[in-house]
């Protein structure tokens, strides 16, 4: 049997909540990755993909609830089924709840991020019944990882990115003024040759200030910013955070402070372990405060991963994230942000 670390809860004085949506030995399938969250009416929703393996055709998208304390048993709700019988596999699930508008669970559905496409669903009971897929207009992907961002004038922000056959990875931004019901597009905000950037996060520095926060290539996490609420954007330039090739997420707090989840190594000293918060005030100077998966004493590290987290926070001000937990289950944490110093 394959041999996995053992638990240990965190103990940190804004930790609240602390748990696997469900436990590996009900595992609704082998293997799960690229876990998403939302909070509706007080419910939380969290989704991800899961299947044999990643990439595989069996792959479909999976979601559970929590009401009252307890998650839901996972349940299919989206795959990759043709009208003709052939099967591809889906992908890297983003729910997010535009202002007065129903629940949308974005996904994608392809062989491979090369040639996947975008469709999204909605939800007008938090999550408990689905509407049809609906397939995004061409050139058009949808969230790739990260969360849009509704602004204070309603335009959504959705961050995406493009991974292309000849190896280029570029990011852009997707912008909807009607509450994500139609869609426009920017051109590339990367050059690829200088970095090669997915799966970007947005922070709202307010009055029209924007940051891209993007997992990249070159050991670094990158950033963009825009000075007009996204029309325009910046040079990308390197942070001073490492980044291993792994996903990040981040959210713009009621407070005013940014908060990013992310994998602090680079390739060349350690992979997706530990998982840490970091904290900033500017967007530009980050302290790493908390390590929500620390690096633990084992003589095995093999197969140990805790990555690619979706962090938000619900109107109350709490902060809910998930991750995976290598690749064998989702991790829920529930924090307190007045008590992350």
């Amino acid at each position: 049997m394959e041999k996995l670390p053992e638990v240990q809860p965190l103990d940190h004085p804004a930790v609240l909540v602390q748990e696997f949506i469900y436990e590996i030995e009900n595992a609704p399938t082998p293997e799960c990755h690229a876990s998403t969250v939302e909070v509706s009416n007080g419910t939380v929703i969290a989704s991800w993909f899961g299947g044999t393996k990643e990439k595989n055709k069996d792959v479909g998208i999976w979601i559970s609830r929590n009401t009252d304390g307890t998650w839901s048993t996972p349940v299919e709700v989206a795959n990759g089924v043709q009208e003709d019988g052939t099967r591809y596999p889906s992908w890297n699930p983003v729910l997010f709840k535009p202002k007065n508008e129903p629940l949308y669970l974005y996904y994608k559905v392809g062989p491979s991020p090369q040639e996947w496409w975008g469709l999204y669903m909605t939800s007008e009971d938090d999550g408990k019944t689905w509407s049809e897929p609906v397939m995004l207009p061409d050139g058009i992907l949808g969230p790739i990882k990260n969360q849009p961002i509704q602004l204070e004038n309603g335009i959504v922000i959705s961050p995406s990115s493009n991974e292309t056959k000849s190896g280029e990875w570029t990011i852009h931004i997707e912008q909807s003024a009607d509450n994500a019901k139609t869609w426009s597009k920017t051109k590339p905000l990367n050059d690829p040759a200088e970095f090669g950037a997915i799966q970007p996060v947005v922070l709202n520095h307010s009055n029209g200030k924007l940051q891209l926060l993007s997992r990249t290539k070159n050991n670094v996490v990158t950033q963009n910013w825009s000075e007009d609420s996204g029309k325009t954007w910046s040079t990308m330039t390197a942070t001073p955070l490492p980044n291993p090739n792994s996903g990040i997420d981040g959210v713009t707090l009621k407070d005013g402070r940014h908060l990013l989840i992310y994998n602090p190594t680079s390739k060349n000293w350690g992979d997706r372990v530990p998982l840490s918060l970091g904290i900033s005030k500017d967007g530009k100077n980050w302290e790493r405060v908390i390590d929500l998966e620390p690096v633990r004493e084992t003589t095995d590290r093999k197969g140990e991963e805790y990555s690619y987290p979706t962090v938000i926070q619900a109107e109350d001000g709490k902060v809910h994230l998930v991750y995976t937990w290598n690749r064998k289950t989702v991790k829920y944490m529930v924090l307190d942000p007045a008590k992350i110093k």
